[in-house]
């Protein structure tokens, strides 16, 4: 159990120490600076922002999830790419949130003359943007809302007003579960926390399926179990709503039954997906909608320079962040319909977040054969617009795009083995395909070798625990000819094939 991880400063400071923290002093901008700064360093060290332009005594933080090394230390992983079975364990094993009477995030209250964005140096991201745009902030819905859970999630908010915003919530999402059908003509009070602990934005953040974390969960008690204590949760200071305790910022408010547009020309078009609004995490521009009215109350921060936080919708820590729940659910689901067949998944950084899955089965009887087609249409029918699902054998490296590529090349049966899900099922309505058109459908591929075929699989390969280099080359020529080497041709010659 890492204690630095209770609030995003003491994570700082353990992240200092092991050298993976890069100060910037010189003045930064909101108005898209930061966020070029973030993305050109994207899968680097922590960016820390000493001095942001026009907020004297803040700071910002960025690409804080974007190694998954980073984060397999942070939460006493060995193996990074273990990290998801953290967090199933975290799913399987919560631990309930403590109310607290006092709260860092509550030194300073501002309640009248709300001008969020006078207050919080929220990014503009490009020059598309109709503004600035508040992309990490955690909305916490409680009780009677939330079937009698927490339910915690990051959604895109703009603020069109000096107190109110716009908030996108995919109407197949838990939060879009409660607003458009639980709670759907009713003021429903929350908080939006930025700058949480790492554990309550990965909980916030990640991308549970259904099957797995149905709504009425208690979202804030995954995130005790991901960080090995209870999250502290205060009482807000101006609506009947809860907030993280040692967040940075709390924004306090109603999330309203009034539809608004997200931006002003999507309001003069009077058109939904026309007008531009930020780059998604589809890796394409976003595009305005019609969206539920949020009115703020408050604002309530840290008084010893609050630390803001803003990750970029497309990009390597975003998808960390979405994908190693989304990655742990799936790993379930599997599990429950044929416990050992599924031996890992993963989600390729190419994929991005809310993209496909691939499984790594390893067949042990004739009885297995055929699940592994169950399991590629669950996923489809588990996972809101999955676009891709792919099923290999144990033998392939799921995490090297190239054996997967080389895999789908050599083993896919194209009558029997590439099948789809149903037309017209719900998709996100963020890619560009499904543009004035319902969803097409995913795609499944099971690239697996028939059981009783195997022998006619076996891969090629060299003896190399044979073989020692050292017989002709320095550790330090082994050293500099595997730099020249590719990922893949590491792979290869590390394994033999």
């Amino acid at each position: 159990m890492n204690t630095k991880l209770k609030n995003l400063r003491t994570t700082l400071e353990d992240l200092d120490a092991a050298g993976d923290v890069l100060r910037l002093t010189a003045e930064a901008d909101p108005y898209l600076e930061i966020a070029a700064c973030q993305k050109s360093l994207d899968n680097g060290p922590v960016l820390l922002f000493e001095n942001i332009k026009g907020y004297p005594g803040v700071r910002h933080v960025g690409n804080i999830f974007a190694r998954r090394e980073r984060l397999a230390r942070l939460f006493g992983v060995k193996e990074p790419n273990d990290f998801k079975f953290k967090c199933l364990e975290a799913i399987k094993k919560p631990v309930s949130p403590r109310l607290v009477d006092k709260a860092p995030c509550q030194e300073v209250a501002i309640t009248k003359e709300l001008d969020v964005l006078k207050i919080l140096p929220a990014l503009q991201y490009s020059s598309f943007d109709p503004g600035r745009m508040i992309s990490g902030g955690a909305i916490l819905i409680s009780g009677e809302y939330a079937r009698g859970g927490r339910e915690l999630s990051i959604k895109r908010m703009h603020f069109r007003g000096p107190d109110w915003a716009s908030v996108a919530a995919n109407p197949a999402s838990h939060a879009g579960l409660i607003r458009y059908i639980e709670a759907r003509k009713q003021e429903i009070p929350m908080t939006i926390n930025i700058g949480t602990p790492p554990a309550v934005t990965m909980a916030a953040g990640g991308s549970y399926l259904r099957t797995v974390v149905p709504l009425g969960t208690d979202e804030v008690a995954i995130a005790g179990g991901l960080q090995g204590f209870p999250v502290d949760l205060v009482k807000a200071v101006t609506v009947d709503a809860y907030a993280v305790a040692e967040a940075e910022w709390v924004i306090e408010g109603y999330w309203m039954p009034e539809r608004v547009y997200e931006s002003e020309e999507a309001e003069r078009l009077n058109k939904d997906d026309v007008a531009p609004f930020f780059p998604e995490w589809t890796g394409y521009m976003g595009k305005a909608r019609t969206v539920y009215k949020f009115k703020a109350t408050a604002v309530t921060h840290r008084g010893d320079g609050p630390i803001f936080y803003a990750p970029l919708a497309h990009s390597i820590g975003h998808d960390y962040i979405i994908n190693s729940t989304r990655e742990a659910c799936f790993y379930e689901m599997a599990q429950r319909i044929n416990p050992g067949l599924v031996v890992d998944v993963n989600i390729p950084i190419s994929f991005g977040c809310f993209g496909g899955i691939v499984f790594q089965v390893k067949k042990r009887r004739p009885l297995d054969e055929g699940f592994q087609k169950d399991i590629l249409l669950s996923a489809l029918s588990a996972s809101t617009g999955l676009p891709t699902a792919i099923i290999v054998d144990e033998d392939v490296n799921i995490y090297s795009a190239d054996d997967l590529l080389w895999a789908l090349n050599t083993r896919v049966d194209p009558e029997n083995g590439v099948f789809r899900g149903p037309k017209g099922s719900r998709g996100f309505g963020m890619f560009p395909i499904e543009a004035g058109r319902p969803f097409p459908g995913g795609v499944a591929i099971d690239a697996t070798v028939p059981l009783l075929k195997k022998p006619e699989f076996i891969r090629g390969r060299y003896n190399i625990e044979k073989l020692d280099l050292a017989k002709w080359l320095s550790q330090g020529q082994i050293k500099e000819v595997q730099n020249q080497q590719s990922e893949y041709a590491r792979f290869l010659g590390g394994t033999g094939y």
